[in-house]
């Protein structure tokens, strides 16, 4: 049985949730329609990228998932409801699963995470093109944890980076389509709970600024116009990124290659708060978009702290280059405030929330203020509506 928390503003969402979710139930149940490859360069054309925090499932959201089954096995689907049709109507849309697949059933929460298969549906159904998998519970279920993650992915046509089964999975680019584009899809986390397997060491990418460069370089060359990575880092529950951060980013966005930079977006995760959005050397970086799913958290202090399920979703929108060979340039900037309601078990839109009058106003400006907090504004970043 499900434990309710008692927020103040939980009872609202719920049920201006309950009221909105019979018309969008059609986006739960869509078929994902195939992306045709990219166009000739006579005919380039923007794209838009969306990308969303870290999918971390405790118990009481596995509880919720298996209560959201009917009885017929986990169902995600429901949760992500009210975010669907900003992840579907974009061209490319990426998600941070921070969790491994667990078999037979036997699925835990904190502090060694085995989550349901299920998931990958739900990914799919919400239109989540690729996910990054690099995290430090990468390897809570060892290389078979790896393993039954990727297959389940690829099972329902989600790709993914930042983890591999083979040496060869592991030297390969991710390259997806967007608009007429090729994007690189590089991911890295700063370490891994359990140690990498002696003989896989290859298993989990770590975050490393030379080995980042390196692969985004090789990805270049490989064939993508777009090269984004996404790194798991940070202070946990520390609003401002801390100094690693910071330092991985310049170097990252410093980097050029005949005079055009080596890493066009930088998407951190982990720290499970939202933090600030900046651009860096002309390059944006998300230094921490938060917790999309995740049960009640604490903080650093052992206290509930309702930061741990609020979150922001990133939307680029990229423009072809004015020449062959030139820079995909970043035409707009844009974030949208979310929260996790763990009563509900539903990832909220905050915008679309208090329009339909739910008190949420509070978390929603808290939000934008972090993610403003290093003058994103001046350089374009706007909350979407």
């Amino acid at each position: 049985m499900i434990v309710a928390r008692r927020h103040a503003v939980a009872l609202a969402v719920t049920a201006l949730l309950a009221a909105g979710a019979a018309c969008q139930a059609h986006e739960r149940e869509r078929q994902q329609p195939q992306r045709p490859g990219p166009p000739a360069a006579s005919a380039a054309r923007g794209f838009t990228l969306v990308a969303s925090g870290d999918i971390l499932p405790h118990s009481s959201v596995v509880e919720r998932a298996q209560f959201d089954g009917g009885g017929t096995g986990d169902d995600f689907r429901p949760m992500l409801t009210d975010i669907a049709p900003v992840v579907s109507r974009a061209d490319l849309a990426l998600c941070q699963l921070d969790t491994v697949f667990g078999a037979n059933g036997l699925y835990s929460g904190a502090p060694v995470f085995r989550s349901p298969p299920e998931i990958a549906q739900a990914l799919a159904a919400t239109g989540y093109d690729g996910c990054s998998t690099a995290s430090d519970h990468s390897l809570d279920d060892g290389a078979a944890g790896v393993q039954r993650t990727l297959d389940a992915l690829d099972g329902a046509g989600v790709r993914h980076a930042g983890t591999a089964r083979s040496q060869a999975e592991a030297d390969a680019v991710t390259l997806l389509h967007a608009g007429s584009a090729e994007v690189a899809h590089l991911a890295y986390t700063y370490g891994t709970a359990s140690p990498l397997p002696a003989d896989q060491p290859w298993s989990v990418h770590l975050a490393d600024e030379h080995r980042i460069l390196a692969d985004a370089r090789a990805a270049r060359k490989a064939g993508a116009d777009v090269v984004v990575v996404s790194v798991h880092a940070g202070t946990p529950w520390q609003d401002a990124p801390d100094e690693r951060q910071l330092a991985l980013a310049r170097a990252l966005t410093a980097s050029r290659t005949a005079g055009r930079p080596d890493v066009d977006l930088v998407l951190g995760t982990h720290a499970h708060v939202p933090q600030a959005y900046e651009k860096v050397n002309g390059t944006w970086v998300v230094y921490g978009l938060g917790d999309q799913i995740a049960g009640e958290m604490s903080g650093n202090q052992g206290t509930e702290d309702p930061r741990g399920n609020e979150s922001t979703v990133a939307r680029f929108t990229f423009a072809p280059p004015a020449q062959p060979g030139g820079r995909w340039k970043v035409a707009k900037a844009e974030f949208l405030p979310q929260m996790f309601d763990v009563d509900a078990g539903r990832v909220v839109n905050l915008n679309q929330a208090l329009a339909r009058g739910a008190g949420v106003q509070g978390v929603r400006d808290r939000i934008r203020d972090v993610v403003l907090s290093r003058g994103a504004a001046k350089d374009g970043l706007v909350m979407a509506e």
